[in-house]
């Protein structure tokens, strides 16, 4: 094994009323609101250790609502990472900073056998 997953480091929910569900969030589990992104709709709430991220947006007909699942790797190795998954026959997207629990980081996305967006995020910078 080339890396190993330190933890969950954030969920993506689709939701239909943003600021309700940020209400819920803070109100039922403590959670609070980390950063803001208007321009896509997003709100970033701090969850413990972990983060979860609100995103406006209609569900997929034939799913539920989450976009993605997020898991802190350690190390963050691009060609450990796809030399470990391609003989499974999964195809890696791009690798981006991209912002999670820890800050900006590295990361990577792909698709489950069942369909589930992975991402698998580096430590932050």
């Amino acid at each position: 094994m080339t890396f190993h997953v330190e933890r969950i480091d954030h969920v993506v929910l689709r939701v239909r009323d943003l600021p309700a569900m940020v209400h819920f969030y803070e109100q039922a589990l403590g959670f609070r609101v980390e950063r803001r992104l208007d321009r896509i709709n997003l709100v970033q709430m701090r969850a413990g250790a972990s983060m979860l991220d609100l995103v406006l947006g209609e569900r997929p007909a034939a799913g539920g609502n989450m976009d993605h699942l997020c898991f802190r790797i350690e190390p963050f190795d691009r060609t450990a990472i796809a030399a470990q998954l391609s003989p499974l026959g999964i195809a890696l997207g791009e690798t981006f900073e991209r912002y999670g629990a820890e800050g900006n980081g590295p990361s990577v996305y792909f698709n489950d056998p069942e369909g589930n967006q992975i991402e698998l995020k580096g430590p932050s910078a």
